[in-house]
């Protein structure tokens, strides 16, 4: 985990950035706002967290699938799971998650 300088990084972006990982619909947001977009902690953990609650997505549909319907129990714990990285981006953190990070720099995304 990389951390930026506090003279780059404002409360404003760290705030911004651990909403995005509980509220999927934060980054969304985040990159449409071109004052926000173009910060670039704000932007990596934007992108990360869509990345990563499009997985999570997959992952609950696709064991939903597979328990006919019973794994959407799942839901909730999986989105306890965002908790975590939402915490480390307000402290300030690049988090890196291990495929999902790795997959948005192969891609130039971030």
């Amino acid at each position: 985990m990389s951390q930026y300088g506090s003279s780059e990084v404002t409360s404003d972006d760290k705030l911004w950035s651990a909403l995005g990982y509980p509220i999927p619909l934060v980054p969304i947001i985040v990159l449409l706002m071109e004052e926000k977009k173009n910060r670039p902690f704000l932007r990596y953990h934007a992108i990360q967290s869509l990345a990563f609650n499009v997985a999570l997505f997959v992952v609950v549909f696709v064991i939903s699938l597979i328990t006919l319907g019973f794994g959407a129990v799942c839901a909730p714990v999986a989105w306890l799971i965002t908790l975590w990285p939402a915490y480390e981006a307000y402290q300030g953190k690049l988090v890196e998650l291990p495929v999902i990070t790795n997959f948005i720099k192969k891609q130039n995304w971030v």
